[in-house]
């Protein structure tokens, strides 16, 4: 496979068999349907065991003995310990005021979001008073369990140490990527990094809603930015990796992943530097431009971002339209497959996206222009099944190693059962 166009021979199946694409079967729901089950019931554990089978219409998880966490909220507070450590942080890595704050005047607070990282907003107080150019609010990231979606069953202490190894990888090559970013101005500021997370810089602004994505000219801005981010040239491993070699290590639903393997060979679609986390929370909505056409979006969160397939990045990002994580209760996400995009929606996506993407573009002609995208139509809904798929697979794995308070394992289901059913919509 390489970057240097479509990895594979082009293919045009009929994608669509009805032309109103948009009419979901999924009721709104705060957990998956009835066609995944769970042996034992559905449990409200947010760790269960990985014994894990996946066929056609079952996921079945063995749930581990746990109490109920249904009543779960989150807290608004961090603790004693991780105030501490902010506090040191912020002290030692920013400059002006911050050397001088008592530990009793720093403030910090939680930010809700973010299923990987814990986010914290770290603030002077009022009457501390700037010195020079020192910002006065900080974004505090601490970095969660290192994603290590390996399912082998081999040699314990081998795959611990290869997991080390991996999850120092894989914060170097996320830090030097934001740092990159955040040089050419295309992502927040990066004021200090530590192995436990770092500090940065503090946008104002809000994170987008699920309902905002549908915004034509909310998603037409998203289109255009995604259309940059793919342009870029990074100094990381060209070949796409990432997507099937995680979804490769885990073995025991290897007959479904053959599947999906000979069905996107069969797909064409540009290797490019992808967000590969394309949702909601990670594109703000900049304070004081909320009413301006142009420029007022931001993307963040790049730890997923590696050279990949551009389907998968743009079907990542339709997919997400359905997911709303905003519930402030146990299991902390909604889910209405209906909210899909429809097929006259896509195509206007797509018509913003080659307009940045494809030199000339514009002076196509208009069959030309409707060919193109068609084939990203076929590319990009196909690709969203690998979405539905790769989430899925995560989310099962957090289930047992993240301290983050959601509802993985119905997360897991949810994804599944959206799989399923697109699947069944794309008649492949």
């Amino acid at each position: 496979m390489h970057d240097t166009g479509p990895p594979f021979t082009q293919k045009s199946p009929r994608l669509f068999h009805d032309a109103s694409f948009s009419s979901g079967t999924a009721e709104n729901s705060a957990v998956g349907r009835d066609s995944t089950k769970f042996i034992n019931g559905v449990s409200s554990s947010p760790t269960m065991s990985l014994g894990l089978l996946v066929d056609e219409n079952v996921l079945e998880v063995q749930p581990d003995i746990e109490n109920d966490c249904k009543d779960i909220i989150r807290p608004d507070e961090p603790d004693h310990q991780t105030k501490h450590k902010a506090y040191l942080w912020c002290k030692e890595f920013l400059h002006g005021a911050w050397k001088s704050i008592d530990e009793d005047d720093f403030q910090i607070s939680i930010i809700r979001g973010g299923l990987s990282n814990k986010l914290f907003l770290c603030a002077l107080p009022e009457k501390q008073p700037s010195i020079g150019d020192e910002p006065r609010n900080v974004l505090l990231r601490l970095y969660g369990q290192i994603l290590q979606m390996s399912c082998n069953k081999g040699d314990s202490r081998q795959s611990n140490t290869e997991n080390d190894f991996q999850g120092a990888d894989a914060m170097v090559l996320e830090s030097v990527m934001f740092a990159i970013l955040a040089e050419r101005e295309l992502g927040p500021k990066l004021y200090g990094i530590f192995p436990q997370g770092r500090l940065e810089q503090f946008v104002p602004s809000r994170k987008l809603s699920t309902d905002e994505l549908s915004v034509p000219g909310i998603f037409a801005e998203i289109a255009e930015k995604i259309a940059r981010f793919h342009g870029m040239r990074m100094p990381f491993n060209k070949e796409p990796k990432w997507l099937f070699g995680t979804m490769e290590k885990c073995v025991i639903i290897k007959h479904l992943l053959n599947y999906h393997l000979c069905l996107l060979e069969s797909t064409p679609s540009p290797v490019v530097f992808c967000h590969n986390d394309l949702q909601e929370g990670n594109i703000l909505l900049l304070s004081g431009r909320e009413n301006t056409d142009r420029q007022r979006l931001m993307l963040i969160d790049f730890e997923y971002s590696s050279y990949s397939y551009r389907g998968f990045d743009i079907g990542n990002f339709f997919c997400e339209w359905t997911y709303d994580y905003t519930y402030d209760k146990f299991p902390f996400f909604i889910t209405n497959t209906k909210n899909y995009p429809t097929k006259s929606q896509q195509m206007h996506f797509f018509q913003c996206y080659l307009l940045e993407s494809h030199a000339g573009f514009e002076n196509l002609s208009e069959e030309d222009q409707l060919k193109l995208k068609e084939d990203m139509l076929v590319e990009v809904n196909r690709f969203a099944l690998a979405s539905h798929f790769f989430w899925g697979l995560w989310s099962i794995i957090q289930a047992k190693i993240s301290t983050i308070e959601f509802g993985y394992m119905e997360y897991a289901m949810a994804r599944f059962d959206a799989y399923f059913e697109l699947k069944k919509k794309l008649m492949v």
